[in-house]
């Protein structure tokens, strides 16, 4: 697996990250395993139903693709919307036009942050799930999380197999 430490600043701290490739060598591992063991795609064995709409906030293009492509492959899902940034998801969010499902926002964007993202949804009136999906879900983080309004924070590096669960669970919905 490649691993390549990166420091990212947040309030004076200095915060170890995990670069992109750790997810996306997790995703393509998924995949190879899925495919090594001759099981099919969530669409193959799924009856017709309404997929639930996603909308992703994720700055890397390569863990974007892949997390798109992954859930796109195993769940009755269809990502409607993505941002990279803190100002284009609440863009998107916030007109009254856009409807999703199942908010996944990683806690550090090119500008702004997911923690701004879930302060800004926090106290509106729900229509939608809200998971964290980050490098950096250590127990204080997922408080914050939480306390924002969250409902389930995941870690890209080894909890990737519990975001699927959970998209499933919303799917039978």
């Amino acid at each position: 697996m490649i691993k390549i430490n990166t420091e990212q600043k947040l309030v004076g701290v200095v915060l170890p990250r995990l670069s992109p490739f750790s997810l996306n060598d997790l995703l393509n591992y998924v995949h190879t395993q899925r495919a090594s063991a001759n099981l099919v795609t969530a669409t193959e064995t799924m009856p017709a139903v309404n997929p639930i709409k996603v909308f992703i906030v994720e700055d890397s293009l390569v863990i974007r693709d892949s997390l798109v492509e992954t859930l796109e492959e195993l769940l009755p899902l269809k990502v409607v919307g993505v941002a990279d940034d803190e100002l284009g998801a609440l863009q998107w969010l916030l007109k009254p036009e856009n409807e999703c499902d199942l908010i996944i926002v990683d806690l550090f964007l090119r500008n702004g942050t997911g923690l701004g993202i879930l302060r800004a949804l926090h106290g509106r009136p729900k229509k939608y799930a809200v998971v964290v999906l980050s490098n950096f879900a250590t127990i204080d983080t997922r408080q914050k999380c939480f306390g924002f309004g969250a409902d389930r924070v995941f870690d890209k590096s080894n909890e990737i197999d519990g975001l699927i669960a959970y998209c499933k669970e919303l799917s039978k919905y």
